[in-house]
């Protein structure tokens, strides 16, 4: 089952149930797993790279979702509008946009790049994510790299536990200057 969380809805896209029926090949009853994936943008209206970032995330979870069901995942998506200093401070945003599973960024290396979509936004120069796959760089992540980063979050659960780094959260400057632009 995929659930969508955003604002004060909630809006289950997609449901499915074993089929029980006498050919049924599902597996007896299991307990079911939670993959919470966080979807933290800045604007969906205007940003192509936040627009462009969760179509490629909702399809990358149609794409997967055979193997997740089979191997009895629920997945629990949370959009997140950051429109505030004080929200980006209690999701610790970095960039925009972001996507995280279990907590975990899927691309650690933080780089950035001219917007002009959020630019445009708050009238001035605006950096926002770039995502790097295989070595390129994306203004969207690719579905293969969301698809990826879900199935080795899945797979890796016992190796994650041990490479996890805690960093203390700095409010990045880029993003002191959006909403202070964009406030006034």
């Amino acid at each position: 089952m995929i659930k969508v969380l955003g604002g004060k809805s909630m809006e289950k896209i997609k449901s499915s149930s074993c089929c029980s029926g006498s050919s049924c090949d599902c597996t007896p009853s299991q307990d079911i797993k939670k993959l919470t994936i966080d979807f933290l943008y800045l604007d969906l209206n205007t940003c192509e790279r936040c627009k462009g970032t969760e179509s490629n995330l909702l399809k990358a979870i149609n794409e997967v979702e055979v193997v997740l069901k089979a191997a009895s995942y629920e997945i629990l998506i949370n959009k997140i509008n950051i429109d505030s200093k004080e929200s980006a401070i209690k999701y610790k945003f970095i960039s925009s946009p972001t996507i995280r599973i279990n907590g975990r960024d899927i691309d650690i290396n933080r780089r950035e790049s001219d917007c002009k979509d959020c630019g445009d936004i708050c009238g001035d120069s605006i950096d926002c994510r770039v995502w790097t796959y295989e070595n390129k760089e994306y203004t969207e992540p690719p579905k293969a790299m969301i698809i990826n980063a879900i199935l080795k979050e899945i797979y890796n659960d016992k190796i994650k536990e041990t490479n996890e780094i805690k960093e203390e959260y700095v409010f990045p400057e880029n993003l002191e200057k959006f909403f202070k632009l964009n406030n006034q």
